[in-house]
């Protein structure tokens, strides 16, 4: 059982939700990946840190009451200089969303857009220095942007986060893998026309379980929903489910080692 204590610049090192059922959302996400959480203080409205033996996993924070955007997870790339990377997702045709502003002592964030829609957020490190577990039961496993034009969408992660993107051969699929030097970051998806004409462009976070059919019975238990049933791929089996509250995710049970999702 290791700790990361810090997280190599470029590659996303953090996930949250907002919620707009904050404890129905901790009943939830205990119940099915087994987190114990850490409730934060007013100033920090209450944001929760989940933790897989007492390590922090990812975060669920309340949705602020009147906000117009879905409840979804959201990926946050690790950036050494976020107002840098402000400019340059600016350069490369992505859209500041919010930010770069400061979480308090934590560290500086910022939500953009890239330049095929999808949205995600940038976490430059303070005293938070992101997940501190990933690739364990109940951890995250893996970040996947599923998206209308992956050449352009992996160009622009590439650019902005100083990383690599390889074609992975996966049958019926045109697939990237986004590589920090021989470690794989991320994966890119083209999205065709199987995929809902109206699902925008999306970055999708998988949880690490360790028997997804049993996993997603608990899904149905608990009030949320199957939306795509378990499947085996030559990386592990999973499942695209979501919480009572629209926020989609896949569960998968790997074969370890990891490696990328398809």
């Amino acid at each position: 059982m290791s700790t990361i204590e810090r997280h190599v610049p470029g590659p996303p090192s953090w996930v949250d939700l907002m919620t707009p059922d904050f404890e129905g959302a901790l009943e939830f996400y205990g119940g099915l990946l087994g987190w114990t959480f850490e409730v934060g203080p007013p100033e920090l409205h209450h944001y929760a840190m989940c933790k897989v033996g007492g390590r922090n996993a990812a975060g669920i924070g309340k949705r602020p009451e009147g906000s117009s955007f879905p409840s979804a997870w959201s990926v946050y790339f690790d950036g050494d200089d976020a107002d840098r990377i402000a400019e340059s997702i600016r350069a490369n045709g992505g859209q500041i969303m919010t930010g770069p502003m400061d979480v308090m002592d934590f560290g500086r964030t910022l939500v953009a857009a890239d330049p095929t829609g999808a949205v995600f957020g940038v976490w430059e490190p303070r005293k938070h220095t992101g997940a501190q577990v990933v690739e364990e039961p109940g951890a995250v496993l893996w970040h996947q942007v599923d998206t209308r034009d992956n050449k352009k969408a992996a160009d622009f992660y590439c650019r902005v986060f100083g990383l690599e993107a390889r074609k992975h051969e996966v049958p019926g699929i045109d697939y990237m893998t986004l590589l920090k030097g021989p470690k794989a970051a991320g994966g890119v998806l083209q999205m065709n026309e199987q995929w809902p004409a109206d699902l925008p462009p999306h970055w999708m976070v998988y949880f690490a379980v360790a028997d997804v059919d049993a996993s997603i019975v608990k899904v149905q238990e608990l009030g949320g929903k199957v939306h795509v049933p378990p499947f085996d791929t030559p990386y592990g089996r999973q499942s695209v489910v979501a919480d009572p509250w629209g926020a989609a995710f896949t569960l998968m049970t790997p074969r370890w080692p990891s490696a990328p999702a398809a």
